[in-house]
């Protein structure tokens, strides 16, 4: 187990622990506050802890506000990356990936496919992009798109909760 190094969740109010944690699931505070409410204990003081409950409160969540949650998360290489409207965990997180360095081919692909996923879809590609590069990326949007809807439904929730734990980590 992690201990956080630059908090102790388990010694924070509600309003502290909702303001570190609100956006560990991208624009979504409702996971941190469910998460408080539920009770602290010294175990949320260990990263995988707190994970786990978070994940298990987007998991248990009803689909309509699960979708809301992936609907939040921006495209990649989309325009709010191109206009610096990401939040900074996302510019981050991107910028981790190269995304920035993408040429103009690769960015016009990335438009391609954002577009026609999200028509598919109804919802953004989502993917936790740590330790991935824009070309790994540009392969598992290629591969993804054909998938059914609900594959790509749960598979958005599975990339959010990993985002989350590489968010937590950080911290």
């Amino acid at each position: 187990m992690t201990a956080f190094q630059t908090l102790k969740p388990s010694t924070l109010s509600r309003e502290a622990f909702v303001q570190a944690f609100a956006d560990i699931y991208e624009h979504s505070p409702w996971v941190a506050e469910k998460a408080f409410d539920l009770g602290q204990d010294t175990d949320l003081d260990e990263v995988e802890s707190l994970h786990q409950r978070m994940s298990d409160i987007l998991l248990s969540a009803d689909r309509a506000s699960q979708l809301v949650l992936i609907n939040a998360h921006p495209d990649l290489a989309g325009k709010a990356a191109v206009q610096g409207q990401l939040t900074e965990a996302s510019t981050n997180e991107q910028a981790g990936a190269g995304i920035q360095q993408c040429s103009s081919e690769e960015f016009q692909r990335f438009t391609e496919l954002n577009d026609a996923y999200k028509a598919k879809f109804k919802f953004p590609f989502i993917m936790a992009v740590k330790g991935s590069n824009r070309h790994q990326i540009l392969a598992a949007f290629e591969v993804r798109i054909h998938n059914p809807v609900d594959t790509e439904f749960q598979c958005a929730l599975a990339e959010i909760n990993k985002i989350a734990l590489f968010r937590l980590q950080t911290l």
